[in-house]
């Protein structure tokens, strides 16, 4: 598996602790200016027929349907989006139940088709996973895995609400700042905001998209979360569904309560797979002779780092629970992630040297991570989770959750058992308990699962294909470690490519082999 991977997770954020909602002030909301320049000379290219749509979303005003063209003109931000890319911005209502009302700048990233004219389908909208990773960063950073692509597609990616340049939620100790400060600091900063950044709202977001981009049925590769936006759209257009990929896909039916637990069970095996094969592969292997032993010197280390963190570069420090998320960044990448993780551990058990395995891990779970300047994936991650789920944990709820999860992985309960208090006291309600994706009547939906996945577990693809409905999900199986499986997998990107060019799905019941054939 490629060491390239999007930021997908479904991980608890740290907890917000108890805290009591002061009031609720509008935000001020940016604008996307600074990282569009309209006025920037157009890239020569070869003369294309552009597409146009005759099926507007209903009961939007024509000033942002039949009224509103993108304006694509080169991008100036991120600094890795300025060549080859044009940037955009799509004006959407606020809040959909009041259409003429306050709009909103949705910010746009495209890589134009290099193929013939007469082969192009369409547009591809990509999200990348999260909730919280910034599209218009996204697609420069891992453009490689979907450049195939590029034949028969526009490559499309966006900032979803309450992300990067579209309405970025603020939740740090000023207006400013990016960072993560607890739920009052969101409620200070953009509560005018929080009731409209869900998925439901980012899905409507999507339709607008394609009668914009010129696509009569919206094409769409969505992973990790980007699951679950697929699917809602599925839900809430049917008819407008082209064709969708549903990658890594989350599970539709479980409630937050319900999903970290199925997680942290699902990381715990992926990890004692790493120690039965380090045990039995790695000479000096630092977990020892097997799972159970892994478990028992993992918790002596945790013990070890909770006393004294250790060193992690740029002064930053790996924790017990920085440990947790670190190591399970790394069980995201497969097998390819297994013999770094061992020099890694290496390091840290014997040399107190938390740097190797902080590097190129999702260690979002450790107190002491560095938000990259500009980076509010962590404040949109948690508004995006809270406005979406309507479980508002009480003491007792809180105490018995914790006592689950704890329960469900020796090495990773703890860290996960923080995810509890993500949505304490969250100063608006959720939507629902669980996402509403039933498509009846929506063109086939490919489902992609991996049977190894640590972070969406593979039942989850299963219940998904279910939950679309008769003859809508389609399930493709692959026998692979780690989070993600295209284009890693050489026989889930073949399916999938073929599926994205012609529409065609695979056999009920197809299995791509793979490292855990």
């Amino acid at each position: 598996m490629s060491d390239a991977h999007p930021i997908r997770s479904r991980r608890p954020g740290l907890s917000g602790g108890a805290i009591i909602i002061a009031g609720v002030l509008l935000a001020v909301v940016g604008a996307v200016g600074a990282w569009l320049q309209h006025d920037a000379p157009g890239r020569s290219a070869e003369p294309r027929t552009e597409f146009t749509a005759n099926n507007p979303p209903g009961g939007l005003p024509a000033a942002l349907t039949t009224g509103q063209h993108l304006r694509w003109s080169r991008c100036t931000s991120p600094s890795t989006a300025r060549t080859g890319y044009d940037c955009a911005v799509m004006k959407a209502p606020l809040d959909y139940r009041k259409p003429d009302g306050r709009t909103i700048d949705v910010a746009l990233i495209r890589r134009k088709a290099t193929g013939p004219n007469s082969r192009r389908i369409g547009s591809l909208v990509l999200n990348f996973g999260g909730p919280g990773v910034s599209g218009v960063s996204g697609l420069p950073q891992f453009l490689n895995q979907y450049k195939p692509l590029l034949d028969r597609y526009d490559l499309v990616s966006f900032d979803p609400r309450g992300v990067g340049a579209t309405i970025p939620v603020r939740c740090g100790k000023t207006a400013e700042d990016t960072g993560y400060d607890g739920a009052d600091a969101c409620a200070r900063h953009s509560g005018a905001l929080l009731p409209y950044i869900g998925t439901s709202h980012t899905a409507r977001d999507l339709d607008l998209m394609r009668y914009l981009l010129g696509d009569k049925r919206l094409n769409y590769f969505g992973v990790s979360y980007g699951t679950s936006l697929g699917a809602v759209y599925a839900h809430l257009y049917p008819s407008h569904v082209g064709r969708l990929v549903l990658e890594a896909s989350v599970d539709p039916t479980e409630n937050l309560d319900e999903e970290r637990v199925s997680q942290v069970k699902a990381v715990q095996a992926a990890f004692d797979r790493f120690a039965a094969h380090c045990a039995s592969r790695i000479r000096n292997c630092p977990t020892g002779d097997g799972p159970e032993e892994a478990a028992r010197r993992m918790a002596s280390l945790a013990d070890r780092l909770e006393k004294k963190p250790a060193p992690a570069g740029g002064g930053r420090k790996l924790d017990a629970d920085g440990l947790a998320y670190a190591v399970s960044g790394h069980l995201d990448l497969g097998t390819d992630g297994w013999p770094p993780l061992a020099k890694a551990l290496t390091a840290l058990i014997d040399h107190n040297d938390g740097r190797p395995l902080s590097e190129g891990a999702e260690d979002i779970g450790s107190a002491d991570r560095a938000e990259a300047p500009g980076d509010n994936s962590r404040a949109a991650r948690t508004a995006i989770t809270c406005a979406d789920s309507s479980l508002r944990p009480g003491f007792e709820d809180i105490d018995r959750d914790v006592a689950r999860i704890e329960a469900a992985s020796p090495v990773f309960g703890a860290a996960w058992s923080t995810g509890v208090y993500l949505c304490y006291n969250w100063p608006f309600d959720g939507e629902r308990a669980t996402p509403q994706v039933k498509a009846d009547g929506a063109a086939p939906v490919l489902v992609v699962g991996g049977t190894g996945d640590p972070t969406t577990p593979y039942p989850g693809a299963r219940h998904m294909v279910r939950a679309l409905g008769d003859g809508v999900g389609v399930l493709l199986t692959a026998e692979e470690e780690g989070h993600g499986t295209y284009p890693q997998n050489r026989c889930v990107t073949e399916t999938v490519d073929r599926y994205l060019r012609t529409g065609r799905t695979p056999a009920p019941g197809t299995v791509c082999r793979g490292s855990m054939s």
